[in-house]
């Protein structure tokens, strides 16, 4: 049982009750289909039911286009899985960002992540003009406002205001002050990136508790395997990821072949750690393209359907 967060109880969603009673609480992530077919969308979320207690829709990532967070939203919620919606400002100003949010509510979205989005460069459309009208904490702010006063940022009245549990981003490095100020601005729950140093999370969850922040915010540690030597060496260059010598080690020291088995190995190992560690509310299981690896993780970690109920 983790620490119980401070999540109101008129929040809806499974991941808020998970939050709120201290159950072990899984997330985990979809990328919306580039083309105009639901089909790959709502083939990945019938794995997924059943086995966590919301799923992530991407919003373009890595700043290619793709069908919207919104819809995907919609379409994992006709198919029975609670979606959390990502918002980025990249591609929005405050009007189309405040009009998501509302519609968000207007239609039962639950849970939504906030954050500044990749740069435009970094995808398909490198000419693309970036709005960045508002940054990821101008966006929780927006957020927290429509939902607990009932306003918009030029101060207009909403009503009804807009009910959904405000997640964010975070790099599980150094101090979290980062953490703290996103705590301070809203964030009810934060997903963090890969965790594959459960010593070095150890430590920076040790400064989490010792402010009380994981009693104000649910931390879902992200996880996930490295499944190729090549797959090792890009993770290693993402700002934030944290390889340890042992794991890579490990990886290099067994054959080609055995390398994806290997790092299963190695991520159920990383899940049954955080499962124990104080503070950690939870998990983010990032295998996007694969998703029927999640419930194998998963049932091999001991988090059984059983414990994840449709």
């Amino acid at each position: 049982m983790s620490t119980p967060t401070a999540i109101a109880p008129e929040i809806p969603g499974r991941l808020a009750d998970a939050l709120r009673t201290g159950r072990f609480a899984v997330t985990a992530e979809i990328g919306p289909p580039r083309g105009a077919d639901t089909t790959p969308l709502r083939r990945a979320a019938g794995v997924l039911r059943g086995w966590v207690d919301a799923v992530n829709v991407t919003d373009n990532q890595g700043a290619t286009v793709r069908v919207s967070s919104f819809a995907g939203s919609l379409i994992a919620l006709a198919e029975g899985v609670e979606p959390v919606m990502q918002m980025t400002c990249r591609d929005r100003n405050r009007i189309a960002l405040q009009s998501d949010l509302l519609a968000a509510g207007a239609m039962g979205i639950p849970n939504l992540v906030l954050m500044t989005g990749d740069r435009p460069e970094q995808g398909d459309h490198a000419d693309a003009t970036p709005v960045f009208d508002l940054d990821s904490n101008g966006l929780m702010t927006t957020a927290r406002t429509l939902r607990d006063e009932g306003r918009l940022l030029s101060g207009r009245a909403i009503d009804p205001p807009p009910q959904f549990l405000l997640g964010a981003v975070d790099n599980p490095v150094g101090t979290p002050d980062r953490l703290a100020q996103k705590v301070a601005g809203g964030a009810e729950f934060i997903q963090t990136q890969f965790v594959f140093d459960v010593d070095a999370f150890g430590g920076w969850m040790a400064q989490v508790r010792d402010r009380g922040l994981d009693e104000r915010c649910g931390i879902l540690a992200g996880v996930g395997p490295i499944r190729s030597l090549r797959a090792l060496e890009f993770m290693a260059g993402i700002p934030g990821v944290v390889i340890p010598e042992t794991l890579e080690r490990r990886l290099r020291g067994v054959q080609a072949d055995r390398v994806a088995a290997e790092g299963m190995r190695a991520c159920v190992e990383t899940v049954q750690a955080l499962r124990e560690m104080p503070g950690v509310a939870g998990v983010h299981v990032m295998v996007v393209g694969d998703e029927r690896g999640v419930p194998e993780i998963l049932d091999a970690a001991g988090l059984t359907r059983a414990e994840h109920p449709a």
